[in-house]
């Protein structure tokens, strides 16, 4: 493994607890339409590839959505939880525990520390404004129409362009599929977390290179 540069960390489920908030923010939304709220666990596989599609399975879930006859109904709530999302995304929202140290330890040793996110652009930016201290990550990039969403490795890849770092010297931390597959990719060295929204087994499908329990653990991967 190279020496590493850069760290690009998922948002929700990897630098941040988000369930609480997604949850909130949807079932507020779909209260509207006459569905009733649904518990947080199921949002942590509603989640994960951007919040068109976690509305689309929100909607499965309820019966709503079995196909592209039901696309009128899905923009509609869509714009809806959007509009909502966009003054309410930091509500709710908690640091994993263990996570600011560990950053820190990295920014100490010349690791630049990014995050990358399939939540719309504004609302990452937002919600990492509001919960970490200004100067923690180096740059955000979220979901945006410049560029495909993950597993895409569009987005990982432009941060490293940005810091003129090559991707062989980053690693890509997050908890789902979609995070190992984009890391993988971009061509990265893929860190799955135990601490976020899915199970180990998801991650070692998806070829993580390196399973960890604890943020603590992240910057022993560096040095």
């Amino acid at each position: 493994m190279n020496k590493m540069k850069m760290a690009i960390f998922d948002l929700d489920g990897t630098c941040a607890n988000t369930l609480e908030n997604l949850a909130f923010c949807a079932n507020t939304v779909t209260a509207r339409y006459g569905l009733p709220p649904v518990e947080a666990e199921k949002f942590k596989y509603f989640v994960g590839d951007g919040s068109r599609v976690q509305m689309q399975r929100l909607l499965s879930y309820h019966g709503k959505y079995n196909g592209s006859e039901d696309d009128g109904l899905l923009e509609e709530v869509f714009a809806d939880y959007i509009s909502f999302l966009s003054t309410h995304c930091s509500e709710r929202v908690t640091i994993y525990e263990g996570l600011p140290e560990a950053i820190r330890k990295l920014k100490d040793n010349g690791i630049i520390c990014v995050v990358f996110s399939n939540k719309p652009h504004e609302q990452a930016c937002k919600v990492i404004k509001d919960i970490y201290p200004e100067d923690t990550f180096a740059d955000v990039l979220g979901q945006s129409d410049s560029y495909p969403r993950k597993p895409d490795p569009a987005g990982a890849l432009i941060l490293a362009d940005r810091f003129e770092v090559k991707p062989s010297e980053c690693l890509y931390i997050g908890d789902t599929n979609t995070d190992m597959l984009t890391g993988k990719a971009a061509g990265m060295y893929t860190v799955g977390v135990l601490w976020g929204f899915r199970e180990r087994d998801e991650l070692e499908k998806a070829g993580a290179d390196i399973i960890i329990s604890a943020p603590e653990e992240i910057p022993g991967i560096c040095m």
